[in-house]
């Protein structure tokens, strides 16, 4: 048995899935089967199996020739990576091709494994599953655009509504248009008429999954700055989105700031992707459209998990994890998540369900940054929170949970925050990040980041207002200057008169 390294969870057994779509054909490794998935490994292959199907009704020769050449090497990663498991699924063009089943049964043979050719139903349930797998309490419409379709499906909470597969994928969009936008324009308009469910999805979300989707945002982050390069969650603002999306549907792409850094194979099926997603646009009249990283394979993965795991928030569940991973205690990571609502509780600060939950995360994240300097402690762990793989997380989100561990590390003060992080968190995180950083600043000089002292301090307020941070007698060795010192700024931050005192009574 190969030795897996502590930097990888000890529980999770690798599983791998391949993806046979229309335009491209993908490997994801998974280090197991969990709420919060992490991929082990991940390559993909743009072998363009829709490519002219509409006029031969086959799928592309060359990309039939390479799809199986490359399957060898799929099937020999897979086993490299000790999975134990391989799971394949085919979506539009296998499943329409008349020499689909052969193109199947080949790949059956040199994948040694069953190969699950999705229904269009089935596509866009698995899609649905993606989203709400990848989003708390989604409640929109997924849009799902492959190279060969486009599978639309109404989501709410863990509810899957009514969904609808459309012949509109970049591939064949591109080639029923004839390269021509004009007529892209006309075929998308037409084929969404059919799709009745966007009319319920009016001042709700749309979410965009797929290849071209996400390409297409990249390019928006480009045009328009954005920071953050994390796609997962990445809202494009409605002002101004229809003009970007008129731009790239003209074809015009040259024009287009950061169009260098889009991959030219993906370049030529942006304008199709643009002009689909201004006719969605156009006819469901959403209040957002938000970015997904997932889509079918997620979905597919979450739905081999039982009915508890997929219960489980996949943001707290990828917290947890990573403090099980870096953290000196996660039991104590655990303590500071519960102990800070009661703090908070005590404050008088209110808290939203998503404020509450992000605050649990930052605390559950608060030591992944023990081991670096102590100059740069703060900076890792906000370059580590925001770049994370995370899900059921919006970006203004994100940045609280940076933040807060940031002002934990190195002090509340503000002129520490870039003035993009700033921007993203919104002045509400930027304040509740002061908030919990200062109050971490001082129950780690209680605690010495071990388990068992938190929940024994308690809160208590004197009749003249003074709110006090009361130790246990027991405990009483842990007062001292640096504690007392930085619940003074804590009481700056509350702008309330606080004290740390020993019970007495």
């Amino acid at each position: 048995m190969i030795a897996t390294s502590q930097g990888r969870l000890q529980d999770r057994r690798p599983l791998s899935i391949i993806d046979i779509g229309s335009n491209s054909i993908r490997l994801v490794i998974y280090e197991g089967i969990a709420r919060s998935p992490t991929v082990l490994f991940n390559e993909k292959m743009l072998a363009g199996l829709g490519r002219g199907i509409v006029t031969t009704g086959k799928l592309d020769p060359d990309g039939v020739r390479r799809a199986v050449e490359e399957f060898g090497r799929f099937r020999a990663l897979s086993e490299q990576a000790g999975a134990e498991s391989l799971h394949v699924i085919a979506t539009a063009a296998a499943r329409e091709a008349e020499n689909g089943p052969d193109f199947i049964s080949r790949a059956e043979n040199i994948l040694d494994t069953k190969i699950k050719v999705l229904t269009g139903r089935q596509e866009a349930y698995y899609s649905a599953l993606g989203i709400i797998s990848g989003f708390h309490q989604a409640d929109g419409i997924a849009g799902d655009l492959g190279g060969g379709s486009l599978e639309l499906v109404d989501v709410k909470g863990e509810t899957i509504g009514d969904g609808i597969t459309l012949p509109l994928g970049g591939l064949r969009l591109q080639e029923m248009a004839q390269n021509s936008p004009t007529a892209a324009t006309r075929i998308a308009r037409t084929e969404l008429i059919r799709a009745q469910l966007l009319r319920g999805g009016q001042g709700r979300t749309f979410y965009c999954v797929g290849g071209t989707w996400r390409n297409l945002a990249r390019l928006h982050m480009m045009v328009n700055g954005y920071r953050l390069n994390v796609m997962h969650h990445y809202e494009m603002p409605m002002d101004g989105l229809s003009d970007f999306l008129k731009q790239v549907a003209s074809g015009e792409l040259d024009k287009v700031k950061g169009i260098d850094r889009i991959s030219k194979n993906r370049r030529g099926l942006l304008p199709y992707g643009a002009t689909t997603l201004l006719e969605v646009m156009r006819s469901m009249k959403p209040e957002k459209v938000v970015v997904s990283a997932l889509g079918v394979r997620e979905g597919y993965l979450y739905s081999l998990l039982s009915q508890e795991e997929q219960k489980k928030d996949p943001l707290i569940s990828a917290a947890e994890e990573l403090a099980i991973l870096r953290a000196r205690s996660v039991t104590h990571s655990r303590e500071l998540a519960e102990w800070t609502g009661e703090s908070f509780r005590a404050f008088g600060i209110e808290e939203s369900e998503a404020d509450a939950r992000y605050r649990q995360a930052a605390c559950l994240l608060a030591d992944i940054g023990w081991r670096a300097h102590p100059e740069y402690r703060g900076t890792q762990s906000l370059n580590i929170i925001a770049h994370a793989s995370f899900i059921g997380v919006d970006h203004p989100g994100r940045a609280f949970i940076a933040l807060a561990n940031l002002f934990r590390h190195e002090g509340v003060f503000e002129d520490a925050v870039s003035p993009e992080m700033r921007s993203l968190a919104t002045p509400h995180y930027v304040e509740r990040a002061r908030v919990l950083g200062a109050l971490l600043r001082v129950v780690y000089l209680l605690s010495a980041s071990m388990p068992g002292t938190i929940p024994e301090l308690t809160w208590r307020t004197r009749p003249d207002g003074t709110l006090c941070l009361v130790i246990p007698a027991e405990h009483a060795g842990l007062m001292g200057e640096r504690p007392a010192g930085r619940m003074g700024q804590l009481s700056k931050v509350l702008g309330r008169p606080m004290e740390l005192v020993v019970d007495d009574r």
